[in-house]
């Protein structure tokens, strides 16, 4: 995948989510059915893709000790999302109403250890690590000094309304556009070397 794709195609999946999450909710609920589980998917996808976008900040910061720390940690924040949002597609699948939805995600959620990954602590991992991964690449100069800002913004708008999501994810995807062009085009194995042969001295 172009590393470019996916900077951009991160935020609007995010975008699309927060819409579809607020069109959910006109008539006072949000889910089961269509919406639900769509905007669901979307998100799910959008951390398939910052995964990926994890690994390629890292390569952007040379792939030392301390990005690739911070890359994991941004890596296990978004599969605690994932597991979360999946559960919810799950119940949601499984439900005919809110009422019964809600009872069957609260009974997934009471397995031990999967409130703490998922819920309370695991979340927030890919929030920090994010954050850390764009201020590691603006403190070397790889990418613009304002995009942290604005990745802080749209980190921030969830927390005080989620309804701002797609707030959020507008200044996510004029960030995360800013990264792309520094990106590397494709992945460095798929693309030939053009450097000459050194000459053997003899």
């Amino acid at each position: 995948m172009n590393p470019r794709i996916a900077f951009v195609a991160a935020p609007l999946l995010t975008f699309a989510y927060g819409v579809i999450r607020i069109l959910d909710g006109l008539d006072g609920s949000r889910g089961p059915g269509l919406a639900w589980t769509t905007g669901h998917l979307a998100f799910i996808a959008a951390m398939g893709l910052f995964v990926y976008i994890f690994s390629q900040m890292r390569r952007m910061a040379g792939g030392d000790a301390l990005s690739t720390v911070i890359a994991v940690v941004a890596t296990a924040g978004a599969l605690a999302l994932t597991t979360q949002f999946t559960i919810d597609v799950v119940a949601g699948l499984l439900s005919a109403d809110n009422l019964s939805m809600s009872l069957l995600s609260r009974e997934i959620r009471d397995t031990p250890g999967i409130t703490f990954a998922a819920y309370d602590v695991g979340p927030y991992l890919f929030y920090v690590g994010q954050f850390a991964l764009v201020v590691r690449l603006a403190v070397m100069r790889r990418i613009k000094g304002w995009t942290p800002l604005l990745v802080l913004c749209d980190l921030i708008m969830p927390n005080i309304d989620k309804d701002l999501i797609p707030l959020g994810a507008i200044l996510l995807l004029v960030s995360f556009a800013s990264i792309s062009h520094r990106a590397p085009s494709t992945d460095s194995r798929s693309v030939p070397s053009t450097a000459k042969p050194t000459p053997t001295l003899v």
